[in-house]
């Protein structure tokens, strides 16, 4: 194989929001991927990709792009409901294959293609990127090194953005049906990220809730009904015995960003940042051993995977999650969050909303 894994990339859409700011810089950045097909819905936005990225591979059908033998792996960046028909054709034709979180648009479909991959012996990456963030890598490490002793409790707030006015094209998310909303997406990376750092939940108390029930959009200029939720909150213990608090909501002005805490009987850790986890934004990391004052900490450079002169903000985490994809693809030494991982965490949100919505603390796990 080739130093550079040969990359076929579906949702290629030059107008495309989250792979315009992370995805494409990134891939065109990147020492180890070679993006080297592209896949929209129609032919004349497919060539424009094709000849904006360099790629040699122009496709409007992803089901050609999988077949094709001068791809060895695909990456499926579309909207979360249109996951689940390119992802199972990529593993299907025998290719490695990174889908963005959510895997699928429900647990069931998450399942499917797991267990799909996993019959097919290929590689596979779902775009869980806080677990590639040098910060959270570093905290994780610190953990378990007793930098803080036992962890005693965990506390994480996250508020992003969440416009109650924008143009119909961006109000489909308002139906809780097609799994991309503030439960699966924003708390998902955020609640993974604790733990990814901390160790996973054992059981817990939860309230989803939607507090905008609608949306204005601006360009019909009418009112459209909310299902999707927007604020979640988990309270509960982990399995190593610490309490943790999370909050992940969306707010319609000045979000106060990522704050994560971790207390243990000799020290404190705290990550902060403008926007979440899984963002490309380098996390402040503090730390504190037995003082009252926090310390600035030094991330190192070992869990950084990608060059030094690499673009920093949303394409870095993405960076990262390509250079160890090409990894895994050359090697079989995949050290990425799997469809495995994903199905995992589908299942844990899972929990979070029945413990929501019959009241009742449930067991994690």
């Amino acid at each position: 194989m080739p130093d550079k894994i040969r990359l076929g990339f579906v949702g290629a859409n030059v107008n495309s929001t989250w792979a315009s700011q992370s995805h494409f810089p990134a891939l065109l950045a990147s020492p180890d991927v070679e993006f080297t097909a592209v896949c929209t819905t129609r032919p004349e936005s497919a060539e424009e990709a094709r000849q904006a990225f360099g790629a040699k591979l122009a496709f409007h059908d992803f089901r050609e792009m999988a077949a094709s033998p001068d791809i060895d792996a695909v990456a499926v960046v579309v909207r979360v409901p249109a996951h689940y028909e390119p992802t199972r054709a990529a593993i299907e034709a025998g290719k490695h294959v990174y889908t963005e979180w959510p895997l699928g648009k429900n647990t069931a479909e998450a399942v499917e293609l797991a267990d799909l991959a996993r019959e097919r012996g290929v590689q596979t990456a779902v775009g869980l990127q806080s677990r590639v963030s040098p910060a959270l890598m570093f905290i994780k490490e610190l953990i378990e090194q007793d930098y803080v002793g036992e962890v005693l409790s965990c506390s994480l707030t996250t508020m992003r953005d969440g416009t109650l006015a924008r143009p119909s094209s961006r109000t489909w998310q308002r139906d809780a049906t097609l799994g991309a909303n503030t439960l699966t997406i924003a708390n998902g990376h955020v609640i993974d990220a604790l733990r990814f750092v901390a160790g996973d939940f054992a059981r817990v108390s939860c309230m989803v809730s939607t507090q905008a029930p609608q949306w204005y959009e601006t360009d019909t200029e009418q009112f459209v009904e909310v299902t999707s939720p927007d604020n979640v909150r988990v309270s509960g213990q982990l399995k190593c015995g610490a309490a943790a608090s999370v909050h992940v909501g969306a707010a319609p002005w000045a979000g106060s960003g990522y704050r994560m805490e971790i207390y243990g009987r000799e020290g404190t850790l705290v990550a902060t940042g403008a926007v979440s986890s899984q963002r490309g934004e380098m996390l402040r990391v503090q730390g504190a051993q037995r003082s009252h004052d926090l310390q600035e900490l030094e991330i190192p450079d070992r869990f950084c995977f990608v060059p030094a002169d690499f673009p920093t903000g949303d394409p870095y985490n993405v960076g990262q999650m390509y250079s160890l994809f090409a990894e895994a693809v050359r090697t079989g030494n995949n050290r990425l969050p799997t469809f495995d991982d994903a199905v995992e965490l589908h299942s844990f949100i899972d929990t979070i909303q029945e413990a929501s919505d019959t009241g009742r603390e449930l067991v994690a796990g």
